[in-house]
């Protein structure tokens, strides 16, 4: 039976012997002993194989093996106070499983030798408690909603209409048809809230926006909930309140991980309810006063995004954009016409947006009228307009980018470094 390597530091197991197996994290020798640290999913330990202690053939195994070489160790554990943790293994066991080549990845390499080598630079300590923080991203999301009565639904990947805009879409071929790849399980969604009222999902969403920001991939994880007889106050709240479990829950799970960058679990204990809140026009007024002149209409981007987040040391909701510039989904504000029900939730530290989110609207008219203003051709919307026909009902719903929020729960410069393999306009491999 083998022990996870993080099990050999939960209590004082000096003396005892054990087996444990992984890969070649550091390695180094001289003379008759090596040293070796050893690492598996779940840490490293310091690995000490001495000439005699073990048979000869398993020692020259030892000294031989490069790094990521996979091995199997059985030995005494000892106190060391110069390993790394205090204990180290000493060796009476030396397997190794397979022998790995040189390892192509040194210090100080490029970031597109990283991106080539994806498939090995995922095993690095970085990439692996980036990894780990985002698995509990993902099981928060699901406690959250689940918690909250929501039943998880699934959409469609391959779609005929668009939710997001047709030149941002991922067209395929269907056979003798076009389709596309989706932007966004909401249409599908808004369907399926008239037997379940409250749902979510969490899924691959497509984007062929022709973008080089820090925080644009083009498939991406997108955390979805949609909810009947709900208006732009009860999605707010959700929202704050998904982001608040979710940092809670990282800080209680992932505090090593959060150390490797640099986080903070006391500074994401401090994300709670309530959130600010700012309309649009208002956020206009600050922009200005530090400087940026933001003309009216203009949709918030990245720079005023950055800028505006930073204003503030919870994550802000901006809501109330002009509805020119908003998707034919999003209703006008009765009480403030010319805008809409809508908003965008702002991450601290310049970070910008990591939920969008609305009321949807429910007049067949309205929607017909802002799918031709948007070039659409209604009749690829007759089930969609089906919706209000029967039992129609106020609703609303938000997206969340998954690697938006690990990007900025880690402080990372780059999206791409909160996913596995990325995903951008000038990468698709490996």
């Amino acid at each position: 039976m083998f022990t996870a390597i993080e099990e050999l530091f939960k209590e004082d197991r000096i003396g005892e012997i054990v087996r444990v197996r992984g890969w070649i994290y550091r390695t180094r020798s001289s003379g008759g002993i090596a040293f070796i640290v050893l690492r598996d999913s779940s840490g490293t330990v310091q690995v000490t194989v001495k000439k005699g202690n073990l048979p000869e053939n398993q020692f020259n195994d030892a000294r031989k093996a490069l790094i990521e070489s996979s091995v199997e160790i059985e030995g005494e554990i000892a106190e060391d106070k110069r390993a790394p943790g205090g204990i180290e293994i000493r060796a009476s066991g030396f397997h190794v499983v397979s022998f790995a080549e040189p390892f192509p990845i040194t210090e100080n390499q490029s970031e597109e030798l990283l991106m080539d080598y994806r498939h090995l630079w995922i095993r690095s300590r970085e990439m692996t408690a980036m990894l780990k923080v985002r698995s509990t991203v993902f099981g928060a999301v699901d406690e959250f909603f689940r918690s909250r009565g929501y039943y998880e639904f699934q959409a469609p990947t391959l779609t005929g209409s668009n939710c997001e805009g047709g030149s941002t879409q991922f067209e395929v071929k269907y056979f003798d048809r076009k389709a596309y790849l989706t932007q966004s399980w909401q249409l599908y969604a808004e369907a399926a809230i008239f037997s379940l009222e409250k749902i979510y999902d969490i899924a691959p969403s497509f984007r062929a926006e022709p973008s080089k920001t820090s925080r644009h991939l083009t498939e991406y994880w997108h955390a979805e909930m949609e909810v009947a007889w709900a208006h732009l106050d009860d999605v707010l709240k959700e929202a704050e309140g998904l982001i608040s479990f979710i940092c809670k829950t990282v800080a209680e799970k992932n505090a090593p991980e959060l150390e490797i960058f640099g986080a903070s679990p006391e500074d994401l204990l401090k994300i709670t309810p309530p959130f600010p809140r700012v309309k649009y026009d208002d956020a206009l007024k600050m922009l200005k006063d530090t400087g940026m002149d933001v003309p009216y209409g203009k949709d918030l981007r990245t720079l005023e995004e950055e800028k505006l987040s930073k204003m503030f040391d919870k994550p802000v909701f901006v809501t109330h954009y002009p509805e020119e510039i908003m998707a034919f989904y999003k209703p006008t504000d009765p009480e403030d016409l010319g805008k809409s029900l809508c908003f965008d939730l702002l991450a601290t530290n310049g970070y910008g947006e990591i939920i969008g989110g609305s009321e949807r609207e429910t007049s067949i008219e309205v929607l017909k009228e802002k799918l031709i203003r948007d070039g659409e051709d209604p009749a690829n919307y007759e089930w969609y307009m089906d919706l209000r026909k029967y039992g129609s009902v106020p609703h609303s719903g938000f997206g969340m980018g998954v690697e938006r929020v690990v990007r900025w729960i880690l402080g990372l410069d780059h999206i791409k470094d909160a996913i596995g393999f990325p995903r951008l306009r000038n990468r698709i491999y490996p």
